[in-house]
């Protein structure tokens, strides 16, 4: 069976930068309130540009930094929870934009575990032969669905966008992906779509199509599922916690990351964080965070990153992925 590797990557964030001060303006909350219970201190909100916009620009330079065309890619799949219309996909839009007429596209939505859904998705296609590159886009313009008057939540959104480009190779460089979900769970975490409407039912209240969320029940799911992944990972691969050079999480909490980090007692400088600047932006945090640290030069051929994500649906997911660009 074929393998896969990440040949380069690419994000793209809207240019308006929001602090927590504008955000004060808005509800009754405050800058140090906001730092102390999540660390974010700014985040990004698109004036205009759109889910696929951002998926654009973000492909185009995943493109770039791994030298191949668009011509040369032959699966798109964007992990999103905010695309601009029920029909087309973002994907399909992102196929057009860049030109790359070879390719099968079409979304998925997983929320904040997306992107790993996708590199899952991705990377069997390039396992059984049905795909030889494939760009894997995580991008958000979470700000037309948060509620910005509920103080719980607008302070934690933003918008961006990242992708990479995985093409088979000989060796396997994704390993150890679980992808799971726990609908039981799914009114920890919602956000309602277009009623139900038709000539032979009363749709009744008009929904307001906000994200709604039970921040208790997804600390509590989010911490318990990253400690989980965490231990499994390591006895799927027989490694030690030391051969983990770095852990990537989704980029939702701080407190939660803190939380984390002392439960598997590995310092938060062996994390890839960028929530403080970014905030969280669902399925785009992670590839976002790892384009950073590619351009970074964290990373170096032969790195062990451990990538876990966690979201409504409830879902999750998780990979240890070895760094070989």
């Amino acid at each position: 069976m074929k393998g896969s590797r990440i040949l380069g990557t690419g994000a793209y964030m809207p240019s308006n930068v929001m602090s927590n001060k504008a955000i004060e303006a808005l509800v009754d909350t405050s800058d140090e309130w906001i730092r102390e219970r999540t660390g974010i201190v700014e985040r990004r909100i698109s004036q205009g540009e759109t889910t696929s916009d951002l998926a654009t620009k973000a492909a185009i330079e995943a493109l770039k930094d791994s030298n191949v065309t668009a011509k040369e890619i032959d699966l798109i799949i964007v992990a999103t929870v905010s695309a601009d219309s029920i029909i087309p996909s973002a994907a399909c839009k992102v196929q057009k934009n860049i030109g790359a007429d070879n390719a099968m596209a079409f979304d998925i939505n997983a929320a904040c575990s997306g992107f790993i859904f996708a590199l899952d998705m991705a990377n069997n296609y390039i396992a059984a032969g049905r795909a030889t590159k494939a760009l894997v886009i995580g991008a958000e313009v979470l700000s037309k669905i948060t509620d910005w008057k509920d103080r719980n939540t607008c302070v934690l959104f933003g918008d961006g966008a990242g992708a990479v480009v995985l093409s088979e190779d000989k060796e396997k460089h994704i390993n150890y992906v679980n992808c799971r979900s726990v609908g039981e769970k799914w009114e920890s975490l919602t956000c309602e779509g277009s009623p139900l409407n038709n000539p032979y039912v009363d749709c009744g209240d008009i929904h307001d199509g906000k994200l709604k969320m039970n921040g208790k029940d997804i600390y509590k799911f989010a911490v318990k599922t990253m400690d989980e992944e965490f231990n499994r990972i390591l006895n799927e691969s027989k490694l030690k916690k030391e051969n983990i050079d770095f852990i990537l999480p989704h980029q939702a909490n701080m407190r939660m990351l803190e939380s984390f980090s002392k439960k598997v007692e590995i310092p938060l400088d062996r994390f890839i964080i960028n929530l403080q600047h970014v905030g969280n932006t669902s399925g785009a945090s992670i590839p976002v965070a790892l384009d950073e640290a590619n351009k970074a030069g964290i990373l170096s051929s032969g790195s062990n990153l451990l990538i876990i994500g966690f979201g409504g649906g409830l879902t999750y997911g998780s990979t240890l992925l070895k760094w070989n660009k």
